[in-house]
């Protein structure tokens, strides 16, 4: 039985936790803020409860394995129910398309907006499946640490089917000429962290998950995953550190022992940073024991950060759904302010969830509560000044789309942005979503999940492999503990 500390108490940080303790390890975790969760927390105000940060739940697969692993279901912990229009579009005033669960419906949708389209969906989503059971059933549980991992004959006669090397905006503008179709199919690789002109299109796997495995909600909000994981680790024994952040890791004989955080030093055999990759080695590693340069750091490409504004509204909303994307706005020029040229977005699109109009529990009677996002560059100057600059044009424009008064009725709001994602997760750059998923950061070409210096200290979450989402967390935490459980019986 190993001592293993594990720092950070998001989902890859609870998720090697409990796989760790399933082999009989000593595990603790430790976490600097008041509750575990990371970008998953939540916090409650006026009587409105709100997810801080992921709100889509896509992949349900990938949440049945993981509790599967365990002997439970996702059943046991929270409840979930498929929405039903998964989202809505709106590309205009009087505009909109509701995107049906449905996959039929959809394809007579397609049809309406491009004859023919609904056959050629067909298509496209018979490869995008084949992409998600190779992508995510074969590839993001390898570790990635040496290329002979991916020398298997199924593996390599998937890369060359599943377009690696071309990108998914091509890909996608071969099967349909809509603007809107295309639009819909982009927008699940958004947040990956490049145009979607530079994204594998591999990822047209997201559509997959998008339109065929649908999109999920669970009662309560997506803090009720954190509350089940974090019930999951404490039967299992993981202890938790709470309010008890990591200052140093200390490495004795090429050795991580000892973790020196707020409250003392604790001594442990394997320590996982699970935590922000980039903060635990730069910040709480002396040089000479740190995987990467500076340099490299700066020359990683990282996925947006975002401008979120948490409201509580004193009043019903008409005209929207659990989930709305807002494609008024031509997407090239967001894009081009976002991963090219790097500035605040001159018109954004943006993003709102009404978790209230599925859920009670999350608002007092008669209100709404709405979680607005505007993806923004990582490392941009953040004020309030912008912030309110920002409100006050998205509040217009939601008005205006809704065709109702909003701005009025807000009875709460927080707002949260680099600032914050530095102060509350050490987030490099202020960066919400981690590292980029492009060609030149995917697989071996991530962060390693192993130190090169240190034997005994590991990493996992975004800015590792797999990569970003909460699905792909999940899964990192699960094949960093099996690297840990390979490499403890292998001394």
């Amino acid at each position: 039985m190993a001592k293993i500390g594990v720092i950070g108490s998001g989902f890859a940080g609870l998720s090697v936790a409990s796989c760790l303790a399933k082999q009989g390890h000593d595990v603790t975790i430790f976490e600097k803020n008041k509750v575990p969760g990371g970008r998953a927390r939540h916090f409650s105000e006026k009587g409105f409860m709100f997810d801080m940060g992921p709100s889509w739940y896509w992949m349900p697969d990938v949440f049945e394995k993981y509790f599967a692993l365990f002997g439970k279901k996702v059943s046991d912990y929270y409840q979930l129910k498929r929405l039903d229009p998964s989202y809505r579009v709106y590309f205009g005033k009087d505009d909109f398309l509701d995107i049906p669960a449905n996959f039929d419906e959809l394809k007579q949708l397609f049809d309406s907006l491009e004859p023919g389209s609904g056959k050629k969906l067909q298509n496209f989503m018979d490869e995008s499946e084949y992409k998600y059971e190779v992508g995510i059933n074969d590839l993001v549980y390898k570790p990635s640490r040496s290329l002979t991992e991916f020398f298997d004959g199924r593996l390599l006669y998937g890369l060359l089917k599943m377009q690696v090397f071309s990108s998914i905006s091509s890909y996608i503008k071969k099967h349909f000429k809509n603007p809107k179709i295309i639009q819909l199919l982009e927008f699940p690789v958004l947040f990956l962290g490049a145009k979607p002109s530079k994204t594998p299109a591999l990822y047209s796997l997201m559509n997959y998950a998008d339109i065929k495995l649908g999109t999920w909600y669970p009662d309560g909000g997506m803090n009720k995953i954190i509350e089940g994981m974090v019930s999951l680790a404490k039967e299992l024994g993981v202890k938790f550190e709470l309010e008890n952040g990591v200052n140093k890791i200390e490495v004795l004989n090429n050795e991580a022992k000892i973790l020196t955080t707020d409250k003392g030093d604790f001594e442990f055999d394997v320590v996982v940073g699970g935590a922000d990759y980039h903060h635990v080695e730069q910040k709480l590693l002396d040089e000479p024991f740190r995987n990467y340069s500076k340099e490299y750091w700066d020359k990683r490409v990282m996925a947006p950060s975002s401008l979120i504004f948490y409201l509580g509204i004193d009043k019903k909303l008409k005209n929207l759904d659990h989930h709305n994307l807002f494609f008024d706005k031509p997407f090239d020029p967001h894009a081009e302010e976002i991963y090219e040229n790097p500035k605040w977005p001159k018109d954004p699109l943006f993003y709102v969830s009404c978790p209230s109009q599925t859920d009670k529990s999350v608002a007092p009677e008669g209100m709404e509560n709405i979680f607005v996002l505007i993806p923004v560059a990582p490392d941009l100057e953040d004020n309030e000044e912008t912030r309110e600059f920002y409100y006050d044009m998205v509040m217009k424009r939601l008005e205006e789309l809704t065709e109702q008064k909003i701005k009025s009725s807000v009875i709460y709001k927080r707002s949260y942005a680099h600032k914050d994602f530095i102060s509350d997760y050490n987030a490099f750059k202020g960066n919400a979503y981690g590292l980029a998923n492009t060609l030149k950061q995917t697989a071996i070409l991530k962060p390693s999940l192993k130190s090169k210096k240190v034997k005994n200290l590991y990493f996992t979450g975004q800015l590792t492999v797999p990569g970003p989402g909460v699905p792909p967390s999940l899964i990192s935490g699960q094949v960093v503990a099996r690297e840990i459980e390979k490499d403890l019986k292998s001394n």
